[in-house]
């Protein structure tokens, strides 16, 4: 009976896992939205159960055996009520070496969850007493997340045991009390200042996780409608960001392959999730598995649904962050963060004011043009400084200085110590942006290990024509683009890393413009292939505008863009349009179509058209209305 009840299992997961393989391998979807309620619901559950059949399958690390499954397969057979004995079987075996830190406490958090009345007693006792071993809290706002709330989690579903029984030496009370003091914490802060981690490729998930589980498990309503809308807050970002279901810069924290290949990311999984507007990434997120377990546990709401896929005109958003806590060399616990971003059909540009956001993993401004299938695609152009620099790391990691970063180039940020990255902010850079306009200036000091500007150029650029006027002119997609190196450059062979363990770079084509000058600067003018009869009429537009630029004492421009604004900037100085300075001390949290939040309010509106959406951060509602034309 037992090599039949396998063979069976084994044929099942093997369908299952072909199955699943579809939408990975497929035809792009289609980027129209779904306009019946009741067919994008039963879409929803079938991209859900579509991951759920990849997970269960053991998809994730290629094996069916039993005595290899982790904890996301178990999880994904526990709620489809499959081979309950096998995963009690492995989750003792797993628990008798348990991990350390919140990427294995969420983690077991669901097996803890999804097993009850699943797991064998003695299965669940093993993930109890797995609690008993040392956790580290880690240093990051998502690390943070990720701790607290399965913590919390834990501590509610084993409310009375004592402090002996707990890694923290303390009662479940105590426990959960921290806990719940921390996320209250941290969603009254990003809902009155703005997220230090805003519009994370990868991490996202590290928040939306956490958040689903709690919205699906917390006992205490204050806390599951919090997390509720803490969902509904960070998917209407995701929705406001992307373009046909794909996350483009600024970002606080993203990885080597996605700054270059924009869809790779784990943010696109989470669009063809929740939207259908994008292909799943390989492996469907990687940790997006996890939300996969209990997603249906949560629908998003139609207008945020709307924003991701009905676009009916251009638009610009305007908001506030924060940085990355800041533990030395700094006046200020977590500077300010404005962003801006305008988006079209054909392409979206976004910045924010340059200087130091992340010290390792920020991307400050891009174009991103839209690609009908974005996979394998380098759809993005930008500058940057490559800065490396014991000192920045330095205010943000508390741990000795020697190491850093040598030991960081080891652990999933490879390319942070390269000349020729294109990944990271810099204290050097100062960037202003006007709708479809960016000017990036640099003031590089004397001696800088990397004494240089970087400039992607893409291998799916068409048409590159490097004019006698000093501009670069290029298509990408249905989007002209205009480049003006404000010094003189070479080209070298840009090696494209997969992601943040990979050693090697690749050669999969493209281009960097690097520039040897410490003062220095680019200009980039977008805009739609439709609004010109040719590439030769829009680079005669380009060429027409009037530009002056110098680059001592520092790097000046006078520039009147494509749009008819008169545009000064002076590196270190407040730029201005139309002879008016720009005021950031006015810019609300979120200011857009959209999105509108009043800073500290702890509020945000969400429209479409006529849909809106109010969440209370202070009342813990979310009130829907239609408005009247």
């Amino acid at each position: 009976m037992k090599r039949i009840f396998s063979l069976i299992l084994l044929l099942t997961l093997t369908a299952l896992s072909a199955r699943a393989k579809s939408a990975l391998s497929g035809p792009p979807p289609s980027t129209a939205p779904v306009l019946n309620e009741q067919q994008r619901q039963a879409d929803y559950t079938r991209r859900i159960d579509e991951v759920l059949d990849f997970a269960a399958a053991g998809a994730k690390f290629k094996t069916n055996d039993p005595a290899k499954l982790d904890l996301v397969t178990i999880g994904a057979r526990l709620v489809r009520g499959e081979d309950y004995a096998h995963c009690s079987q492995r989750v003792i075996e797993l628990m008798s070496k348990p991990g350390t830190g919140p990427f294995w406490m969420f983690p077991t958090v669901s097996a803890a969850y999804l097993g009850r009345g699943r797991l064998t007693p003695a299965a669940l006792a093993s993930i109890r007493a797995a609690w008993r071993t040392r956790q580290l809290r880690g240093d990051t706002e998502n690390h943070w997340m990720m701790y607290y709330a399965s913590l919390y989690l834990m501590s509610e579903l084993y409310p009375n045991d004592p402090a002996e029984s707990w890694y923290t030496g303390k009662s479940s009370a105590e426990n959960l009390a921290e806990a719940r003091a921390y996320l209250i914490h941290w969603t009254d802060l990003s809902t009155s200042m703005g997220q230090g981690e805003f519009n994370p490729t990868e991490y996202i998930g590290e928040y939306a996780i956490p958040l689903l589980f709690l919205a699906s498990w917390a006992k205490d309503p204050a806390i599951k409608e919090r997390a509720h809308l803490m969902l509904d807050w960070i998917f209407a970002e995701l929705a406001t960001n992307t373009l046909n279901g794909v996350l483009r810069g600024p970002n606080s924290r993203t990885t080597e392959g996605p700054v270059a290949e924009r869809w790779n990311a784990m943010a696109s999984s989470f669009s063809w999730m929740l939207f259908g507007n994008t292909p799943p990434t390989a492996g469907y997120g990687g940790w997006g598995l996890y939300f996969a377990l209990v997603a249906k546990n949560y629908n998003v709401p139609e207008v945020i649904y709307r924003i991701a896929t009905d676009r009916q005109a251009d638009y610009l958003q305007r908001d506030r962050a924060r940085t990355r806590r800041r533990w030395r060399y700094s006046d200020e616990l977590s500077p300010l963060v404005y962003k801006t971003n305008y988006l079209r059909t054909d392409y979206a540009v976004g910045s924010t004011r340059g200087g130091m956001i992340d010290p390792i993993q920020s991307h400050v401004w891009d174009v991103t043009w839209a690609e009908a299938d974005p996979r394998k695609k380098h759809n993005t152009l930008f500058s940057m400084h490559p800065h490396s620099s014991m000192v920045a790391m330095q205010s943000a990691f508390i741990c000795y200085p020697e190491p850093m970063i040598k030991a960081v180039t080891m652990e999933g940020k490879p390319t942070y110590d390269s000349p020729d990255k294109i990944l990271g902010s810099s204290p050097y850079e100062q960037v202003f942006q006007d709708l479809d306009t960016v000017i990036a200036l640099y003031d590089i000091p004397a001696g800088e290990r990397f004494p240089h500007i970087n400039g992607f150029f893409s291998k799916d650029l068409v048409k590159v024509t490097e004019s006698p006027s000093g501009w670069i002119f290029a298509q990408g997609g249905r989007a002209y683009l205009a480049y003006r190196p404000l010094a003189g450059y070479t080209w070298i062979k840009y090696s494209h890393f997969a992601g943040g363990w990979a050693k090697v770079g690749l050669d999969l084509g493209g281009r960097i413009l690097t520039s040897p000058h410490l003062k220095n600067g680019t200009i980039v003018q977008a805009a739609s292939a439709s609004e010109f009869p040719s590439f030769a009429a829009f680079q005669a537009a380009i060429n027409a505008l009037p530009l002056q630029f110098s680059l001592e004492p520092v790097p000046t421009v006078n520039f009147t863009t494509l749009r008819g604004k008169k545009v000064t900037c002076t590196y270190g100085q407040t730029p201005t349009v139309d002879g008016s300075p720009l005021d950031y001390s006015k810019w609300k949290l979120f200011e857009g179509p959209h999105l509108n939040s009043e800073v500290g309010s702890r509020r945000l509106t969400i429209t479409h058209g006529q849909l809106e959406r109010v969440l209370d951060l202070n009342a813990l509602t979310a009130t829907d209305r239609v408005r009247t034309p």
